[in-house]
């Protein structure tokens, strides 16, 4: 699987920056078919990094309204990807 299908987004909030912080652990939205190795992989690829462990959430979309329709946002799938010791991705600190 292309590296940068894998990867979406990086996910940017305090709770995020928080983790990076705390155990130096990045979070990002990836594809929803995306396997735990094959985002090891995409994120060892694109960064040059050694990633020590990836953690995968399935998001559910939240009910949303939009005038007098009501729709959903979309299900996405969430990474939470543990670098090693002495090892950033620069770009998202």
């Amino acid at each position: 699987m292309d590296p940068y299908r894998v990867i979406k987004r990086p996910r940017v909030s305090e709770k995020a920056h928080q983790y990076v912080e705390e155990s130096n652990t990045y979070v990002f939205e990836v594809d929803r078919d995306a396997t735990k190795d094959d985002i090891k992989a995409a994120i060892e690829k694109i960064w040059n990094v050694q990633v020590k462990g990836v953690r995968t959430v399935n998001v559910k979309g939240k009910p949303r309204r939009f005038g007098r329709t009501e729709g959903r946002t979309s299900n996405w799938k969430k990474a939470l990807v543990r670098l090693a010791e002495g090892q950033a991705i620069d770009a998202l600190r």
